[in-house]
């Protein structure tokens, strides 16, 4: 009878059974949303100064690199987008209070655990569309000097 008390006992504002129950891996696409706190000062007479915090619901959408430590308590996984043309990645702790939901975007297959190599080949990849874009640039510059000549 006492088991029973101390399963319903709730320790974390986070539903840890849902987040466990989670199924993406890397290389699949997720939307995390993130709390982003927003302060507000009032500064009526009666009030001296009062912060307030709220708290926002922010989008974060990109490809999973990594998950460490499975569904364990320090869980973590990773997550990488291109924001203006620059890679960003965020860690999240699975459990964390801060995170408000975590959804499944797109499912692929990956043949690793751990897509860290994602990170060169980005490079590769924009290192190829800039020698292409300045190989072209050059090209017009030769036809406009030969058209002159």
């Amino acid at each position: 009878m006492a088991g029973n008390k101390i399963n319903k006992i709730k320790f974390s504002p986070v539903d840890i059974e849902e987040r466990k129950k989670l199924d993406f891996k890397a290389g699949d696409t997720v939307s995390v949303w993130s709390k982003i706190a927003e302060e507000k000062i009032s500064t009526k007479a009666n009030k001296k100064d009062e912060k307030t915090v709220r708290y926002r619901l922010q989008a974060f959408e990109g490809i999973v690199l990594a998950r460490k430590h499975g569904k364990e308590a320090g869980a973590t996984f990773t997550v990488r987008k291109i924001a203006s043309g620059v890679g960003v990645e965020r860690i999240f702790p699975l459990y964390s209070p801060m995170i408000g939901k975590i959804e499944v975007t797109k499912k692929s297959r990956a043949r690793r655990s751990k897509l860290y190599y994602i990170r060169t080949k980005a490079i590769k990849d924009v290192r190829s569309k800039m020698r292409s874009v300045t190989n072209q640039e050059e090209a017009e510059e030769v036809d406009v000097n030969s058209a002159k000549a």
